[in-house]
Protein backbone atom coordinates (compact mmCIF):
# COMPACT_ATOMS: atom_id res chain seq x y z
CA UNK A 1 0.00 0.00 0.00
CA UNK A 2 1.05 3.91 -0.26
CA UNK A 3 0.11 5.96 2.87
CA UNK A 4 0.98 9.92 2.66
CA UNK A 5 0.44 11.87 6.14
CA UNK A 6 0.23 15.97 5.83
CA UNK A 7 1.32 17.57 8.64
CA UNK A 8 1.47 21.68 9.00
CA UNK A 9 5.27 21.38 10.20
CA UNK A 10 7.65 19.41 10.25
CA UNK A 11 7.42 17.65 13.57
CA UNK A 12 3.54 16.89 13.18
CA UNK A 13 3.46 13.47 11.36
CA UNK A 14 6.13 12.25 13.64
CA UNK A 15 4.03 13.33 17.11
CA UNK A 16 0.38 11.79 15.36
CA UNK A 17 1.30 8.83 13.18
CA UNK A 18 4.98 7.91 13.38
CA UNK A 19 3.95 4.55 15.40
CA UNK A 20 1.38 3.47 12.87
CA UNK A 21 3.58 4.44 9.49
CA UNK A 22 6.43 2.32 11.62
CA UNK A 23 4.14 -0.63 11.43
CA UNK A 24 3.15 -0.42 8.01
CA UNK A 25 6.89 0.53 7.05
CA UNK A 26 7.49 -2.81 8.67
CA UNK A 27 4.63 -5.26 6.65
CA UNK A 28 6.51 -3.36 3.67
CA UNK A 29 4.21 -0.82 2.53
CA UNK A 30 5.14 2.58 1.47
CA UNK A 31 4.53 5.58 3.71
CA UNK A 32 5.37 9.84 2.91
CA UNK A 33 5.11 12.12 5.36
CA UNK A 34 4.80 15.84 4.15
CA UNK A 35 5.42 19.09 6.19
CA UNK A 36 3.03 22.10 4.28
CA UNK A 37 5.09 24.51 6.49
CA UNK A 38 9.14 24.88 6.71
CA UNK A 39 8.53 25.85 10.28
CA UNK A 40 10.84 28.70 10.01
CA UNK A 41 8.92 30.37 12.85
CA UNK A 42 8.99 28.06 15.12
CA UNK A 43 11.52 28.99 17.45
CA UNK A 44 13.16 31.78 20.27
CA UNK A 45 16.38 32.42 19.06
CA UNK A 46 16.99 31.63 15.66
CA UNK A 47 14.27 31.48 12.40
CA UNK A 48 14.23 32.22 8.44
CA UNK A 49 16.52 30.32 5.79
CA UNK A 50 18.72 28.72 9.26
CA UNK A 51 15.72 27.48 11.10
CA UNK A 52 14.26 26.14 7.72
CA UNK A 53 17.40 24.46 6.72
CA UNK A 54 17.78 22.86 10.33
CA UNK A 55 14.20 21.81 10.26
CA UNK A 56 14.43 19.85 7.21
CA UNK A 57 17.40 18.31 8.36
CA UNK A 58 15.62 17.06 11.31
CA UNK A 59 12.77 15.78 9.38
CA UNK A 60 14.66 13.73 7.05
CA UNK A 61 16.78 12.23 9.93
CA UNK A 62 13.34 11.31 11.76
CA UNK A 63 12.46 9.97 8.04
CA UNK A 64 15.03 7.67 8.24
CA UNK A 65 14.62 6.59 11.70
CA UNK A 66 11.68 4.45 10.28
CA UNK A 67 12.06 4.78 6.60
CA UNK A 68 9.51 7.00 5.19
CA UNK A 69 10.21 9.96 2.64
CA UNK A 70 9.64 13.31 4.49
CA UNK A 71 9.14 16.23 1.97
CA UNK A 72 8.88 19.81 3.57
CA UNK A 73 7.16 22.32 1.72
CA UNK A 74 8.70 26.07 1.10
CA UNK A 75 5.96 27.67 2.71
CA UNK A 76 6.43 29.92 5.94
CA UNK A 77 5.38 28.87 8.67
CA UNK A 78 2.56 30.95 10.48
CA UNK A 79 1.41 32.36 6.97
CA UNK A 80 -0.23 29.44 5.41
CA UNK A 81 -3.14 30.17 3.39
CA UNK A 82 -5.98 27.79 1.75
CA UNK A 83 -5.11 29.31 -1.73
CA UNK A 84 -5.50 28.07 -5.14
CA UNK A 85 -1.89 27.68 -5.69
CA UNK A 86 -1.85 25.49 -2.63
CA UNK A 87 -4.86 23.63 -3.13
CA UNK A 88 -2.94 22.82 -6.86
CA UNK A 89 0.75 22.29 -4.87
CA UNK A 90 -1.60 19.13 -2.48
CA UNK A 91 -3.63 18.12 -5.78
CA UNK A 92 -0.33 17.20 -7.18
CA UNK A 93 1.29 15.85 -4.40
CA UNK A 94 -1.36 13.22 -3.83
CA UNK A 95 -1.75 12.50 -7.79
CA UNK A 96 2.33 12.12 -7.81
CA UNK A 97 2.15 9.63 -5.31
CA UNK A 98 -0.80 7.50 -5.74
CA UNK A 99 -1.72 6.92 -2.46
CA UNK A 100 -4.34 4.41 -1.01
CA UNK A 101 -4.63 6.26 1.77
CA UNK A 102 -4.00 10.19 2.95
CA UNK A 103 -3.97 11.28 6.76
CA UNK A 104 -4.62 15.32 8.07
CA UNK A 105 -5.55 16.82 10.55
CA UNK A 106 -9.06 17.90 11.54
CA UNK A 107 -9.96 21.48 10.48
CA UNK A 108 -11.05 22.49 13.59
CA UNK A 109 -7.73 23.55 15.52
CA UNK A 110 -6.02 26.27 17.61
CA UNK A 111 -3.30 26.65 15.10
CA UNK A 112 -4.20 28.29 11.66
CA UNK A 113 -1.69 26.11 9.86
CA UNK A 114 -3.06 23.12 11.02
CA UNK A 115 -6.40 24.17 10.24
CA UNK A 116 -5.59 25.19 6.89
CA UNK A 117 -3.43 21.65 5.98
CA UNK A 118 -6.79 20.04 7.07
CA UNK A 119 -8.67 22.47 4.17
CA UNK A 120 -6.11 22.25 1.85
CA UNK A 121 -6.20 18.43 1.86
CA UNK A 122 -10.33 18.05 1.99
CA UNK A 123 -10.10 20.61 -0.66
CA UNK A 124 -8.06 18.37 -2.94
CA UNK A 125 -10.32 15.56 -1.86
CA UNK A 126 -12.43 14.50 -5.27
CA UNK A 127 -10.13 16.86 -7.54
CA UNK A 128 -7.77 15.11 -7.34
CA UNK A 129 -9.54 12.86 -9.96
CA UNK A 130 -10.58 15.69 -12.24
CA UNK A 131 -8.74 15.94 -15.27
CA UNK A 132 -8.82 19.59 -15.94
CA UNK A 133 -7.55 20.44 -12.20
CA UNK A 134 -3.69 20.70 -12.42
CA UNK A 135 -3.78 18.92 -15.48
CA UNK A 136 -0.25 18.73 -15.96
CA UNK A 137 -0.34 16.16 -13.68
CA UNK A 138 -2.24 12.60 -14.49
CA UNK A 139 -5.13 12.64 -12.37
CA UNK A 140 -6.28 9.48 -10.30
CA UNK A 141 -9.43 7.44 -11.25
CA UNK A 142 -10.11 6.88 -8.03
CA UNK A 143 -10.30 9.43 -4.76
CA UNK A 144 -8.20 7.77 -2.04
CA UNK A 145 -9.33 7.18 1.60
CA UNK A 146 -8.76 9.95 3.76
CA UNK A 147 -8.79 9.94 7.46
CA UNK A 148 -8.49 12.34 10.39
CA UNK A 149 -5.24 12.27 12.88
CA UNK A 150 -6.38 12.73 16.71
CA UNK A 151 -6.96 15.84 18.84
CA UNK A 152 -8.66 16.67 21.85
CA UNK A 153 -10.47 19.47 20.59
CA UNK A 154 -14.41 19.50 21.37
CA UNK A 155 -15.70 22.33 19.08
CA UNK A 156 -17.82 21.72 16.38
CA UNK A 157 -17.30 18.07 17.34
CA UNK A 158 -15.06 15.87 19.49
CA UNK A 159 -12.48 13.85 17.55
CA UNK A 160 -14.50 10.13 17.21
CA UNK A 161 -12.20 7.52 15.38
CA UNK A 162 -13.43 4.65 13.36
CA UNK A 163 -9.81 2.69 14.04
CA UNK A 164 -7.42 2.51 16.99
CA UNK A 165 -3.84 1.46 16.30
CA UNK A 166 -1.62 -0.38 19.54
CA UNK A 167 1.53 0.67 18.98
CA UNK A 168 3.82 -0.51 21.86
CA UNK A 169 5.88 -2.90 19.64
CA UNK A 170 7.00 0.14 18.02
CA UNK A 171 6.81 3.20 20.68
CA UNK A 172 10.79 3.65 20.97
CA UNK A 173 10.81 3.92 17.45
CA UNK A 174 8.38 6.62 17.67
CA UNK A 175 10.08 8.78 20.33
CA UNK A 176 13.48 8.24 18.40
CA UNK A 177 11.82 10.15 15.31
CA UNK A 178 10.88 12.52 17.81
CA UNK A 179 14.25 13.00 19.30
CA UNK A 180 15.35 13.81 15.87
CA UNK A 181 13.62 17.26 16.13
CA UNK A 182 16.08 18.95 18.33
CA UNK A 183 14.87 22.56 17.54
CA UNK A 184 11.54 21.61 18.68
CA UNK A 185 11.67 19.32 21.53
CA UNK A 186 14.47 20.50 23.42
CA UNK A 187 14.97 24.57 22.38
CA UNK A 188 11.19 25.81 21.20
CA UNK A 189 8.71 23.89 23.24
CA UNK A 190 10.43 23.53 26.62
CA UNK A 191 10.91 27.29 25.78
CA UNK A 192 7.17 28.04 25.00
CA UNK A 193 6.06 26.81 27.90
CA UNK A 194 8.26 27.99 30.51
CA UNK A 195 10.73 24.83 31.17
CA UNK A 196 13.55 25.27 29.55
CA UNK A 197 15.58 24.93 32.29
CA UNK A 198 14.25 21.56 32.91
CA UNK A 199 15.73 20.34 29.46
CA UNK A 200 18.77 17.49 30.13
CA UNK A 201 22.19 18.60 28.50
CA UNK A 202 22.92 15.01 27.69
CA UNK A 203 22.08 13.53 24.76
CA UNK A 204 20.83 9.69 26.16
CA UNK A 205 19.27 12.16 29.24
CA UNK A 206 17.49 14.33 26.93
CA UNK A 207 15.71 11.22 25.29
CA UNK A 208 14.89 9.59 28.52
CA UNK A 209 13.73 13.27 29.55
CA UNK A 210 11.45 13.18 26.12
CA UNK A 211 9.99 10.13 26.09
CA UNK A 212 9.16 10.82 30.28
CA UNK A 213 7.11 14.23 29.61
CA UNK A 214 5.64 12.96 26.01
CA UNK A 215 4.26 8.83 26.88
CA UNK A 216 1.55 10.59 28.00
CA UNK A 217 0.05 11.04 24.76
CA UNK A 218 -0.27 7.46 23.31
CA UNK A 219 -1.48 6.26 26.43
CA UNK A 220 -4.28 8.78 26.87
CA UNK A 221 -5.24 7.61 23.45
CA UNK A 222 -5.32 4.22 24.26
CA UNK A 223 -7.06 4.83 27.40
CA UNK A 224 -9.81 7.32 25.92
CA UNK A 225 -10.52 4.91 22.85
CA UNK A 226 -10.05 1.63 25.14
CA UNK A 227 -13.34 -0.05 24.05
CA UNK A 228 -12.07 0.20 19.90
CA UNK A 229 -9.09 -1.56 20.91
CA UNK A 230 -10.70 -4.44 23.06
CA UNK A 231 -13.02 -4.39 20.06
CA UNK A 232 -10.31 -4.93 17.14
CA UNK A 233 -7.88 -6.70 19.40
CA UNK A 234 -9.96 -8.96 21.51
CA UNK A 235 -10.67 -8.37 25.55
CA UNK A 236 -7.38 -9.71 26.52
CA UNK A 237 -4.59 -7.64 24.49
CA UNK A 238 -7.09 -4.86 24.09
CA UNK A 239 -7.04 -4.03 27.37
CA UNK A 240 -3.08 -4.56 27.57
CA UNK A 241 -1.79 -2.15 25.08
CA UNK A 242 -0.53 0.77 26.68
CA UNK A 243 0.26 3.03 23.56
CA UNK A 244 -2.18 3.91 20.88
CA UNK A 245 -2.70 6.40 17.78
CA UNK A 246 -6.03 7.18 16.15
CA UNK A 247 -7.96 7.98 13.00
CA UNK A 248 -11.25 9.17 11.92
CA UNK A 249 -12.48 9.04 8.81
CA UNK A 250 -13.43 11.78 6.44
CA UNK A 251 -16.46 11.67 4.34
CA UNK A 252 -14.87 13.48 1.80
CA UNK A 253 -12.63 10.42 0.86
CA UNK A 254 -13.59 7.14 -0.10
CA UNK A 255 -15.91 5.32 1.94
CA UNK A 256 -14.05 3.71 4.59
CA UNK A 257 -16.05 0.42 4.96
CA UNK A 258 -15.16 -2.73 7.09
CA UNK A 259 -13.36 -4.25 4.40
CA UNK A 260 -11.19 -0.62 3.04
CA UNK A 261 -10.55 -0.04 6.76
CA UNK A 262 -8.97 -4.07 7.23
CA UNK A 263 -6.75 -3.60 4.08
CA UNK A 264 -5.91 -0.05 5.16
CA UNK A 265 -4.60 -0.66 8.70
CA UNK A 266 -3.30 -4.25 8.52
CA UNK A 267 -1.55 -3.96 11.77
CA UNK A 268 -5.15 -4.34 13.24
CA UNK A 269 -6.17 -7.78 14.45
CA UNK A 270 -9.76 -8.49 14.87
CA UNK A 271 -10.54 -10.07 17.80
CA UNK A 272 -11.47 -13.43 16.32
CA UNK A 273 -8.32 -13.80 15.64
CA UNK A 274 -6.68 -12.68 19.30
CA UNK A 275 -9.63 -14.37 21.36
Amino acid sequence: MRIIAFGAHPDDCDSKVGGTAALWVRQGHVVKFVSVTNGDAGHHEIGGVELARRRRAEAAAAGKVIGVTYQVLDIHDGELEPSLPNRRRIIEIIREFQPDLVLSPRPNDYHPDHRYTAVLVQDAAYMVTVPNIAAHTPHLRDNPCICYVSDHFQRPYPFTPDVVVGIDDVISLKFDMMHCHVSQYYEWLPYNGRNEQNVPADDAERRRWLESRRAGGGKDIANRFREKLIERYGPVRGAAIQYAEAFEACEYGARLSPERLQALFPAIETANATG
